[in-house]
């Protein structure tokens, strides 16, 4: 996990100062952006590991960064928003954004964020690799995190594959939003409840035939999500 390259866009230097001296203090490898057009260089030069990346940026939002990386590859982001900024912070979530952190923030806080994000992505079983599960139309397969639909591969985010993962492995058993923060996103203390709500509505995009009436990720109404295989 260490020796990470982390690219932290942010444009107020009191900020990505601090930011990446805990991220090297941490062992990563971080390279700074102060706007979002250097951003844009930055990962097309340095393809990063993780993304640290402020939503209020100058030239290019830190939104338009999402949509451009999603729509090109699953590069872990975490959104460094204000309050206010709820609104926006949903779209990132949407968009595919892996995590977002609240203004004003801990660093170390950040830092067990990034790690996290990190560990996931990079988590590969060792001693006993388990199956890959089918369901429908719908292959997941752990060991690669690859996601097939009718055949076709889906691209999902880290909490998006962790989330189906989570559900998928767990048949017909209900799960809370509170759990499901728990157990996919580690840290609940500055998580908004609403970011289960708006990673199933992406899963169901992505998995099922009509989202609109989802036959694997249902909803039970007052409690929280249920898989039916």
């Amino acid at each position: 996990m260490n020796g990470s390259k982390i690219l932290v866009v942010d444009d107020e230097p009191s900020i990505s100062e601090v930011v990446s001296l805990y991220l090297e203090q941490a062992g990563y490898r971080v390279t700074v952006a102060r706007d979002g057009q250097a951003a844009l260089d930055a990962l097309a030069r340095d393809q990063p590991d993780l993304v640290v990346l402020d939503l209020m940026l100058p030239k290019v939002d830190g939104l338009e960064i999402t949509r451009r990386l999603r729509s090109g590859g699953n590069t872990p982001i975490i959104m460094l928003t204000a309050r206010k900024e709820e609104t926006d912070r949903i779209v990132g979530l949407e968009m595919g954004a892996d995590d977002y952190v609240v203004k004003p923030f801990s660093p170390r806080e950040l830092v067990s964020r990034v790690k996290a994000v990190l560990r996931r992505v990079n988590s590969t079983p060792a001693d006993s690799r388990p199956q890959a599960l089918t369901f429908g139309n719908v292959r997941v397969d752990p060991n690669t995190r690859q996601v097939l639909v009718q055949g076709s591969e889906v691209s999902l985010t880290v909490k998006e594959f962790d989330l189906l993962w989570t559900l998928a492995t767990h048949p017909r058993q209900v799960f809370n939003r509170d759990q499901l923060l728990d157990l996919v996103w580690g840290v609940t203390e500055y998580v908004d409840p609403s970011t289960v709500t708006v990673h199933v509505r992406r899963l169901r995009e992505k998995i099922e035939t009509d989202p609109s009436d989802p036959k694997h990720i249902q909803t039970i109404w007052g409690v929280g999500y249920r898989f039916d295989p």
